[in-house]
């Protein structure tokens, strides 16, 4: 182990801080790849640290306003670095995310300080080379300091990004196919007075189609689970609606047992933990999905899912893990097609890749031995040695929970000030709105 007074210090950047669960799983999972890739290249504990921040460090304020004195702690966390790791979030979106800019600004400070940085595992949107935001975000990428960049989803718009700076780039697992491994295996399930099977329904909010362009209103979405729940209980299933986390996601839940009928008991409305998530998704048979990591944390778990294409990162996901007709797109998303797919998946069960699996962990100790030890020769660990070294997430604290219950309300009423607070339109008198 090299000799260092201080402990090398690894500032991870990911989704922390926010309310959907499936980015908790994210950090954890993340975290857990980096310290067993640290004991891997013979750190031991104590010798390094691990700073895990949301990658919003960057503030939005900032962003807003261009005021370089709310850059302090950005700067504090990037120059006390070694070592910078994005981890596994959608750190490239720009269509309709800012995330990039936030990217471009932590990689202009890292280049000021001198301190290298990696990629692992990220979401990358489609490359568009007419887009200023793309074209800004393709400069950053090629500063000196990025060493290594992967991606769970679109490798060929990566390739894009990079091209012409000679960076390695792959197309890797998501660290969240891990998750049985970091969160423990479910807990054995209490004996219920029921023999039928349960599937999960996993209800998201009601913006995020037009978001993406696709026809599909909130009005669609719950009718849409409305047949799925009939035909279900056709069929001689039972079933639990319950979300991520997402706020957003949580309020159309709430409306749909409100409005529509389903009762309270078959709904979960709040999940707030990554252990809350793991209860709800382990205690089905089966899952229907729109969320991404709902689709992995199933897939680690061994739980047949179908997830709903809204986005071109499921289907992605779904191919990568040789699945994918198990992504359905918006002309299929009728219970008609729906359920008979996941029967079929419930048939045919999960089967994992394992090689493909350790992509993640092998790119990321690749990336990292390249920082910390270049000389060290030693190997990636092996499946059976990482599953044996894998670090198990320690849970979550009443303080840290309460914490993350503050942030989630706090996101809450800024969204509803956003929107209670947008002075009214003029409309035309004489003609109901549309």
């Amino acid at each position: 182990m090299p000799a260092t007074p201080d402990p090398l210090r690894i500032l991870l950047l990911t989704n922390r801080d926010w309310d959907n669960v499936g980015d908790q799983l994210i950090e954890a999972c993340a975290i857990s790849l980096i310290e067993s890739a640290m004991k891997n290249l013979g750190w031991e504990h104590g010798s390094y640290q691990i700073d895990s921040r949301d990658a919003e460090i960057i503030p939005q304020r900032y962003r807003e306003t261009g005021d370089t004195s709310l850059l302090g702690p950005a700067r504090a966390a990037i120059s006390n670095a070694d070592l910078i790791v994005f981890g596994g979030s959608p750190l490239f979106n720009y269509a309709y995310q800012d995330f990039y800019l936030r990217t471009i600004k932590t990689l202009e400070l890292a280049q000021e300080y001198g301190v290298p940085a990696i990629f692992s595992s990220i979401g990358v949107e489609t490359f568009n080379g007419e887009d200023p935001k793309a074209i800004a975000l393709k400069e950053a990428l090629a500063l000196s300091v990025v060493r290594q960049i992967t991606t769970r989803d679109d490798l060929d718009s990566l390739r894009m990004f990079t091209e012409g700076t000679g960076l390695p780039t792959a197309l890797v697992a998501d660290p969240a196919v891990f998750t049985d491994l970091v969160l423990g295996p479910a807990a054995a399930r209490p004996a219920e007075p029921r023999t039928e099977r349960r599937i999960g329904l996993m209800v998201t909010r009601a913006g995020i189609f037009k978001d993406n362009g696709l026809p599909f209103t909130a009005r669609r979405q719950r009718r849409f689970w409305r047949d799925v729940v009939t035909e279900l209980t056709a069929r001689g299933y039972d079933y639990r609606l319950f979300t991520t986390g997402h706020f957003a996601d949580e309020t159309l839940l709430d409306q749909m047992v409100k409005e529509d009928g389903f009762p309270l008991r078959k709904a979960c409305i709040a999940v707030n933990s990554p252990e809350e998530l793991q209860a709800q998704l382990t205690a089905c048979d089966g899952v229907i999905a729109f969320r991404l990591h709902a689709s992995i944390a199933a897939f680690a778990y061994g739980i047949p899912c179908i997830g709903l294409s809204w986005n071109p990162k499921v289907p992605y996901f779904y191919q990568s893990v040789g699945l994918a007709h198990r992504a359905l797109p918006v002309e299929r998303w009728s219970a008609d097609e729906v359920v008979p797919a996941l029967e079929t998946a419930m048939a045919e069960g999960v089967h994992k890749d394992i090689a493909f699996l350790m992509t993640v962990y092998e790119s990321l100790f690749s990336g990292i031995r390249s920082v910390v030890a270049p000389d060290n020769a030693v190997a990636p660990y092996s499946h059976d040695q990482l599953r044996a070294e894998l670090q198990r997430y320690p849970g979550t604290t009443p303080q840290e929970y309460r914490a993350k219950v503050t942030r989630k309300l706090r996101r809450a009423y800024e969204a509803y000030q956003r929107h209670a607070f947008v002075p009214a339109q003029p409309r035309s008198i004489g003609k109901m709105p549309a």
